[in-house]
């Protein structure tokens, strides 16, 4: 199955699922982010036009599109992100924790995608043609494959909103001047430094896959 699913994921018909998964998950993920902020007290992500489910809002045209992409026609694990929501962690209920549960909101939100998308495998995978099944297995790997890669304690990813609710001070001004530099920072980190912890992340995309399905 996880031959025919590369094989798949790979293939036309998967390239256009992974493009819609994208855009239904990374929509997801970014207007959850929205929504967390504003739930929390901060109208930031509403003033610049993020409250929405309007894909066009949160796409990158390289980190929503064209990486994750190119990951699966070269059969690595299907990563992304989008255009970062915008939020003042100042303006926040709960101020270090109210900036981490605004960061857990997006990756949640791709966990949840991929849970469901389980228990519709598991309900009619076995009643439907091979090729909507591959959609669906697809559906789950690239939301885990968000899930992770966002998980990710390096900034601006969101698993650093968790680590900056908990870490010491120094740490946090660490982090704080990488965030600084942006999408320059994302590029040096994912070209630079994730090298070395891709396999890690591909085992635990991988553990959690077989563990749902």
């Amino acid at each position: 199955m996880v031959d025919m699913l590369s094989e798949f994921i790979s293939s036309p018909a998967g390239i256009v699922t992974v493009i819609v998964t994208i855009l239904i998950s990374i929509t997801l993920h970014e207007a959850m982010h929205a929504f967390a902020a504003h739930w929390l007290g901060d109208d930031t992500a509403q003033m610049q036009g993020r409250l929405t489910l309007n894909p066009l809002k949160h796409i990158d045209p390289f980190l929503t599109l064209g990486m994750p992409i190119l990951l699966a026609l070269v059969g690595a694990p299907v990563l992304g992100a989008a255009k970062p929501v915008p939020f003042n962690p100042y303006r926040v209920k709960y101020e270090e924790f109210g900036a981490a549960l605004v960061g857990l909101a997006g990756p949640l939100t791709n966990l949840v995608l991929a849970v469901a998308g389980a228990f519709l495998f598991r309900a009619i995978g076995a009643l439907i043609p091979e090729t909507a099944v591959l959609a669906i297995l697809t559906f789950i790997l690239v939301n885990l494959g968000f899930f992770v890669f966002n998980m990710i304690p390096f900034p601006p990813l969101d698993g650093s909103r968790v680590l900056y609710a908990v870490a010491p001070e120094p740490l946090q001004k660490v982090m704080a001047q990488i965030e600084t530099y942006g999408l320059f920072g994302f590029i040096i980190f994912f070209f630079l430094l994730f090298q070395y912890i891709s396999p890690m992340v591909a085992d635990v995309i991988d553990t959690l896959f077989r563990f749902l399905v």
